[in-house]
């Protein structure tokens, strides 16, 4: 079940544990060996999912081992890739990979722009109506934060919004709502951040 999106029912405890597997999952009643909890898989290390609350769509990050870091749109049954490949690119084999069937990423950034991305949230919030319907996220290592836009399910614009200044002293760990779906930002340091304008400091 590693690497997987999984999915299982904790109101209806079946088969001695201490919840049961939905009926409409994708290997429900499967003849083959897989795992019924599964509901998607070929994530590396899917850091943070989260709900559009409006769309229902679940959202992630996955974080990648040499080369990028991805976004997807989880869904159901779909496997997206790994280890066949990281992001857009083969990773084993290196080159020539067989990619019929694997889901790819809706985006991805390489080493220049981070090395450990940070999933966050659709924003349904009232204070930023600019960042309406943007998928919002981050990266550990560097401490950017962006807004990602979206036509239907194809990336359009990715913004940075801002940067930690001190990577050294604080790093992004994830991001929260409150009832009102303003954004937060976590991190090692004890504290918990609130997104505000430039213009309200």
């Amino acid at each position: 079940m590693f690497g997987s999106i999984l999915r299982i029912d904790v109101d209806n405890p079946q088969g001695g544990n201490n919840y049961g597997i939905p009926s409409d999952n994708p290997f429900f009643g499967n003849m083959s060996g897989f795992r019924e909890e599964i509901y998607a898989y070929g994530l590396r290390n899917p850091w943070r999912i989260s709900f559009d609350p409006v769309t229902g769509d679940l959202w992630t990050g996955d974080v990648g081992d040499a080369t990028l870091e991805e976004i997807d749109i989880v869904e159901k049954g779909k496997n997206y890739g790994w280890p066949i490949m990281e992001g857009t690119n083969c990773f084993d084999p290196p080159s020539g990979c067989d990619m019929s069937g694997l889901e790819l990423p809706i985006w991805e950034y390489g080493r220049n722009k981070g090395r450990s991305i940070i999933g966050g949230f659709v924003y349904r919030g009232s204070e930023f109506s600019e960042l309406e319907g943007k998928f919002i996220y981050g990266d550990f290592v560097s401490g950017r934060v962006w807004a990602l836009s979206l036509d239907g399910l194809t990336a359009t614009e990715n913004t940075q919004l801002l940067r930690f200044a001190n990577v050294d002293s604080f790093v992004i760990t994830s991001f929260g709502i409150d009832e009102q779906n303003g954004l937060y930002v976590t991190g090692f340091d004890g504290n918990i951040y609130r997104l505000i304008r430039n213009e309200d400091l």
